[in-house]
């Protein structure tokens, strides 16, 4: 071999090992890139059950018709997504059609996944077939009872109610940052499909904002928290928020208005402390961009400061007032101002003015503890009352905070907290049973 032959094989060894470089980079740019959409869809939240191996399923989702089980969707090619082809997981996550042909339960919700774009899909692909662990878990069948266990009616319903997926860009709005934010809201975080109310045949009333401002007003109950108004009302939903409010209570679970609880704390814990700074930015433009559901009302009256000053001379002329003044005033103060990103401000918040008083009766039942996040790692806790105030007695310090500075709240019956008590064990009520397992869940997703 003379030289210059050599030299034109040693070029062609370098380019060829040049390239494969560049393709691996590339494919772990990739597979980076699908980690961090599959954080902003919260996969690991339904995918992966307590105590369970990360996305390997199992996790039980109750429904009105029964309960089903999330799937596995590691690589394993025998209980996993191993085999599935690209066409195979796009048609499963954006049209809601199993590798067999059947329907998926909305449980899984790809009528919002079907906003999420193809390039977008192809990381998430790559990620879930070569970026995760394959375990090996068989899939549980659902406990929902024949005949509404047939799959061939979710097909009609799917049909009636799911949109095709979008082809080509995102983008929605003339403002670039409200529309990814409204991309990463009505899409990969499917916000909607807790937020936003559902008809009688379970369908969210509405999948966006365009033209309907019943989109994230507030949800029913799940598992005894009520999904609040995402809109700009003053008095039920974050109006009296400001853009940055927002950002930190996504980025640390709590902000000078509120601290995060019930099914939030793992959205926060799991998905949204992960986010960048500029995609948080874009949710909270996007949320500030939405108009209440209907005009605002406004408070019952404006705190004239007469009930801080009730409580701070301790004249109390109600149960409710006795209550919160043994109970919870040291943390919540006379002026129901809390401490700032400590103990939640009561006075004219969003929770304590939602028609449904669930969310306060059950963390007055089992307390709470605040979600740790990497920014802010302190765990402040409430603690539970459920063990040693009666239910007249819960009903009436509900009532109480949520008629007190201001609030609109309604009353609450000692049978509504009754009712809601009858869900919850000893050790809830006890605040042992209210954990947060976040913790648990990021050590086995970052492995």
């Amino acid at each position: 071999m003379n030289r210059a032959m050599g030299n034109a094989l040693l070029a062609a060894l370098c380019l060829g090992s040049s390239l494969s470089v560049w393709a691996a980079s590339d494919e772990q740019a990739l597979i980076a890139r699908g980690g961090y959409i599959a954080r902003a869809g919260d996969c690991v939240a339904c995918h992966t059950a307590k105590g369970g191996q990360a996305f390997s399923g199992g996790l039980p989702l109750g429904t009105p018709i029964g309960t089903v089980y999330s799937t596995n969707i590691t690589p394993d090619p025998t209980t996993g997504i191993g085999g599935y082809s690209f066409q195979q997981f796009d048609d499963a996550v954006r049209k809601g059609i199993r590798q067999d042909g059947a329907t998926l339960y909305p449980a899984m919700p790809y009528p919002s996944y079907a906003k999420v774009t193809e390039d977008d899909m192809n990381a998430l692909y790559a990620y879930f077939t070569k970026g995760v662990p394959a375990v090996n878990q068989p899939n549980k069948d659902s406990d929902i009872p024949w005949p509404l266990s047939m799959r061939f009616p979710l097909a009609s319903w799917r049909w009636l109610f799911a949109p095709a997926p979008v082809q080509g860009s995102a983008a929605t709005q003339a403002d670039p940052v409200i529309s990814r934010g409204a991309y990463l809201v009505e899409g990969l975080g499917h916000c909607g499909s807790c937020h936003t109310p559902r008809a009688l045949t379970l369908q969210e009333k509405a999948l966006s904002n365009q033209n309907d401002s019943l989109f994230l007003s507030g949800g029913a109950p799940i598992e005894g928290w009520v999904p609040k108004d995402l809109r700009g009302s003053r008095v039920t939903g974050l109006g009296r928020w400001q853009e940055q409010d927002i950002v930190e209570f996504l980025k640390t679970g709590r902000n000078d208005h509120t601290a995060a609880f019930g099914g939030m704390s793992e959205v926060v814990g799991h998905s949204m402390q992960y986010m960048s700074d500029q995609d948080l930015t874009a949710i909270a433009r996007y949320l500030k961009s939405l108009t209440p559901k209907q005009p605002d009302q406004a408070f019952a009256t404006e705190d004239d400061g007469s009930t801080a000053r009730k409580l701070h001379n301790l004249q109390l002329d109600t149960l409710g007032a006795r209550l919160y003044a043994d109970n919870c005033m040291a943390c919540h103060r006379s002026t129901g101002n809390g401490y700032p990103k400590t103990f939640p401000g009561l006075a004219q918040n969003s929770v304590l003015n939602d028609p449904a008083p669930d969310s306060v009766i059950q963390i007055i039942l089992t307390g709470n503890t605040v979600q740790t996040t990497h920014t802010a790692p302190t765990a402040y806790s409430m603690p539970a009352f459920g063990w040693r105030l009666g239910d007249d007695e819960v009903a009436a310090v509900a009532t109480f905070i949520r008629q007190a500075w201001g609030n609109s709240g309604t009353h609450v019956s000692a049978d509504e907290v009754t009712q809601i008590r009858k869900t919850l064990s000893a050790d809830d009520q006890r605040g042992q049973g209210m954990s947060v397992h976040a913790g648990a869940v990021e050590a086995r997703f970052d492995r």
